[in-house]
């Protein structure tokens, strides 16, 4: 592969593109591995892959022979990051298991849980916008730390710092929820 030294009139999206082409198949076939076949989830890998190159033109200007050493080390990172996002999530209810579940029972809990999710609603209210938005990506959306911080356009050490002061900011506002409180 030629450097960008050699035609500086490319474009990072020609670079970019010359990249596709020459790794593309490869790096598809690296994490189709990784994902256990699943064509969709490495296509999205491969893709984001290409996104971090693109990001990173240094990367692509490099003085290496290849690009496929880099590419492959940033898509195995990134099938690792999702692997472990989609085990911290609980797992996912489809249609079918919804509709023959049994009808809810008068007692059964249904009352104490709406109550929690309004005192729970009204109490994002009081938070700053940037710490309620890192919230919900995290906890509604059960977005990994990685995931918020692309959805958010914000480093993922942002992220943390900000679901932690949010999170710190509820304990004071929801003094009888949480790990502590009585049952």
């Amino acid at each position: 592969m030629t450097t960008a030294m050699e035609h500086p009139t490319r474009t990072p999206e020609q670079e970019l593109a010359e990249l596709q082409e020459a790794h593309g198949r490869a790096l598809f076939g690296f994490l189709l591995g990784l994902t256990y076949g699943d064509r969709q989830r490495a296509e999205d890998l491969v893709q984001e892959t290409l996104v971090r190159a693109w990001q990173h033109p240094e990367a692509l200007r490099s003085d290496h022979e290849s690009m496929r050493p880099w590419l492959f080390t940033v898509g195995r990172r990134l099938a690792i990051d999702a692997r472990r996002a989609r085990q911290a999530r609980p797992a996912e209810v489809g249609a079918e298991v919804i509709e023959h579940a049994p009808a809810a029972v008068v007692g059964d809990g249904h009352e104490e849980r709406s109550v929690t999710a309004l005192d729970v609603r009204e109490a994002l209210t009081t938070l700053r916008r940037e710490h309620r938005d890192v919230l919900v990506q995290l906890y509604y959306r059960g977005h990994s730390v990685t995931e918020a911080a692309q959805a958010l356009g914000i480093p993922a050490g942002t992220v943390k710092s900000r679901s932690h002061y949010a999170l710190r900011r509820l304990r004071t506002v929801l003094p009888g929820y949480g790990a502590g409180a009585a049952r």
